[in-house]
């Protein structure tokens, strides 16, 4: 099979030598040979030397996302299908495979695609052009892998309208693959039941990265009176009435997110002690503060505050605001969990803006655990953009 073949510049390529996946435009001194954007093309150094295949767009500033290192290597249906097979492997070994991300993109060397299965229902966001001709191809695979296991799929839905596929030159989409069925899907995740609205909720339809975060706070809710901030669906909320708190709050500024929650806790039975008001966060946490309200775990799980370096310092006074807010309201001896999902808030800056917001608020922290993202959404060294999500539990103290 004929290839075009891209060829890099001398000193450039440092990252994909490095186990990186990506290769940008400025990096390229040439493209030999005919190519349609979207199409597999082989990546040779300044030397041509070979380094690999991958996806070719050159409408986007990352032009070429590999696919696969080894010279002899062919892409095709076949090569698909062992690449969804050890991505399902993987996760059977890993995590309760229920409900999990089965697919994350760079991580399980499939780039720009995303699938999620929710019980019996799986939700694909294709983000870049190669991967979306292929996107078919992978989900008849992997329903192919699951039935071997004896799991059925009773519907796939996409969700392929995230703002980054116009990078790409693509259009935004959304819509059933296959037949349509009925996108409110049950889910059950530590002991917690949910109505997953695959069709029009954020994202793929539920944040399924905190699945082992959740669970790690209920140790210390029982009993507790719990602030839930930025609640979405009401998932933090809900293990922590779960795990016998004695009152949540769960704060959302979506209505229809602050509606679904509503009805989450209602499906668990817990809605005499779980409550949801649709809020401002930055707003609200001032008034609980001028009203001498305290809890005795606030729980701060913003969407990101940043999605690009360019705005990273905006980002730093957002977090470093509502942790002094959210550390306020912690009684002495309490819990604050906090979590940043945003990709440019590395693990040192974000950790550096909780240390100053404690400093702010003076308050001490006693750091209880810190974690990352579900091991369904594996952190594959060396390609740092599968390195997003950042959580921490403290325990806080009055200055002493």
């Amino acid at each position: 099979m004929t290839r075009a073949t891209v060829k890099l510049k001398k000193g450039e390529g440092r990252t994909l030598k490095a186990g990186g996946m990506w290769v940008y435009d400025n990096e390229i001194d040439t493209i030999q040979g005919t190519y349609t954007n979207g199409d597999v093309v082989s990546i040779h150094d300044f030397d041509d030397y070979f380094m690999g295949y991958g996806f070719i767009n050159t409408r986007s500033k990352i032009t070429v996302r590999l696919l696969a290192r080894k010279k002899d290597t062919i892409i095709d249906e076949a090569f698909m299908e062992q690449r969804v097979r050890a991505a399902w492997n993987y996760r059977k070994e890993t995590i309760d495979t229920s409900s999990c991300r089965v697919i994350f993109g760079e991580a399980d060397f499939l780039p720009g695609l995303v699938i999620d299965k929710f019980s019996d229902v799986l939700v694909v966001e294709s983000l870049a052009l190669g991967i979306d001709k292929w996107k078919l191809v992978i989900v008849d695979a992997l329903k192919k892998v699951l039935a071997e296991d004896g799991v059925t799929i009773r519907g796939v839905y996409e969700r392929s309208d995230a703002k980054v596929r116009l990078q790409e030159g693509m259009e935004r989409y959304k819509g059933f693959i296959g037949e349509p069925f009925d996108t409110k899907v049950e889910i059950i995740e530590n002991g917690v039941k949910y109505i997953v609205d695959v069709e029009d909720g954020q994202k793929t339809g539920f944040f399924l990265d905190q699945k082992n975060n959740r669970a790690a706070i209920h140790r210390f809710c029982k009993d507790k009176k719990v602030l839930d901030c930025f609640t979405h669906t009401g998932s933090f909320a809900l293990n922590a009435g779960v795990a016998g708190a004695a009152s949540v709050l769960g704060v959302d500024a979506s209505q229809l997110a602050v509606d679904q929650a509503t009805e989450n806790a209602r499906l668990n039975h817990l809605e005499d002690r779980v409550r949801f008001v649709c809020a401002d966060v930055f707003e609200l946490l001032p008034e609980l503060e001028a009203s001498k309200e305290s809890f005795d775990v606030v729980i701060l799980d913003p969407p990101a505050f940043t999605k690009s370096r360019n705005s990273i310092k905006n980002a730093v006074k957002g977090y470093r605001e509502i942790n002094i807010r959210g550390l306020k309201l912690v009684r002495d001896g309490g819990y604050l969990v906090t979590c940043s999902c945003s990709h440019f808030m590395d693990p040192e800056l974000f950790a550096k803006t909780i240390r100053e917001a404690a400093n702010g608020a003076h308050k001490r922290l006693r750091q209880v655990e810190f974690r990352t993202q579900g091991c369904d959404h594996p952190i594959l060294w060396a390609a740092d953009q599968s390195y997003y999500l950042k959580f921490y539990i403290f325990q806080v103290c009055e200055e002493r």
